[in-house]
């Protein structure tokens, strides 16, 4: 590599007291170009990772694939993206997961980013502190974190990034409901008791094919619809044992699909100047229709979007990254 990868440890006022327990101290990454002692006066990527995944999941390497840092390194070593600050923030829970949002079930995430980890990057590292300076960039769950973001906090971001992002909740969540149903059920129907049996699972051995679904739905259920009186403060979508579909809290999980919210949101994402959708034709958690969806809406709503879809599924795909990160390059603000 040769620019240089530092860690940090932030602390975050929004996570401090979270509903789940989880720490908040933080750590953080950031990449800082060849030659660079700091960040000072330029702009900034910040990248949110996807569901289970966590700020050192960043460094994982694979049989002769890049990671995203070393992809980023060779990109602006070669010239062909502008030098930048890249920081990849840490966004695990104790449910594997956050959707980068505000949370009474999870916590505060989306301030934790917007506010406390851009104020940390641009005190630490003199990175450039103006909206146009900034791009958020993430895929799977991090892509849905970045389209939450454009919507709800377009002053800090005005550039953003969305990989293979959730949405369309119908097709992208709708399979996994009967599944965890299903294994609720089997596990007694508790979902703590599941979790608690799950995580000691993983602990021992590790968690089987099957255990995804039902970890999926009960962080979906709290970040989507929590519920205070309900177990892990998450009101699941459906009744057990039945298995029936809970309508006025399906209905809340919809609100929150960026296939509803983005035609509400116009202004908000109107106002940004990078918009940029890609997701691959066979994506196994069918989220291409939703990117479709919400591309097509961006788009009949006047504001400028960059949809791609490419030949791939859902996994293995961080190579997309050098897609976006020349797009960013070009836009983001250096002064």
């Amino acid at each position: 590599m040769n620019g240089r990868l530092l860690e940090f440890t932030v602390d975050s006022p929004a996570l401090a007291g979270n509903p789940l327990g989880d720490p908040s101290r933080r750590p953080l990454f950031a990449w800082l170009p060849p030659g660079r002692a700091d960040g000072a006066g330029l702009p900034a990527v910040y990248f949110l990772h996807g569901f289970t995944g966590s700020g050192r999941g960043w460094l994982n390497v694979s049989a002769w694939s890049p990671t995203v840092p070393e992809r980023l390194d060779a990109l602006v070593s070669a010239g062909e993206v502008p030098p930048l600050v890249g920081v990849f923030v840490d966004g695990w829970t104790a449910l594997g997961g956050s959707q980068w949002i505000n949370s009474p079930a999870i916590g505060r995430y989306q301030d934790y980013l917007a506010d406390d980890v851009v104020a940390f990057v641009e005190r630490t590292l003199g990175t450039l502190p103006r909206r146009e300076a900034r791009a958020i960039a993430g895929k799977s769950s991090g892509g849905y974190g970045a389209l939450r973001m454009g919507r709800d906090r377009p002053e800090v971001f005005a550039h953003l990034a969305c990989h293979a992002g959730d949405a369309g909740f119908d097709w992208c969540y709708g399979p996994d409901l009967p599944r965890a149903a299903a294994a609720l059920l089997a596990g007694g129907g508790d979902p703590a008791a599941w979790l608690a049996v799950a995580v000691q699972r993983a602990r021992e051995t590790k968690l089987a094919g099957s255990d995804h679904p039902v970890l999926n739905v009960l962080a979906m259920s709290a970040a989507y619809s929590p519920d205070a009186a309900a177990p892990l403060g998450a009101a699941l979508p459906f009744e057990l044992p039945s298995g029936r579909l809970r309508p006025e809290v399906w209905g809340r999980w919809l609100e929150a699909d960026p296939v509803r919210f983005v035609p509400r949101a116009l202004d908000a994402f109107g106002s940004l100047a990078t918009v940029f959708l890609d997701c691959g034709s066979r994506d196994e958690f069918n989220l291409r229709w939703g990117a479709r969806q919400v591309a097509e809406a961006l788009g009949a709503g006047g504001v400028e979007v960059i949809h791609e879809e490419f030949e791939d599924g859902h996994l293995g795909i961080n190579y997309r990254y050098d897609r976006s990160l020349r797009l960013l390059g070009a836009r983001l603000a250096r002064s």
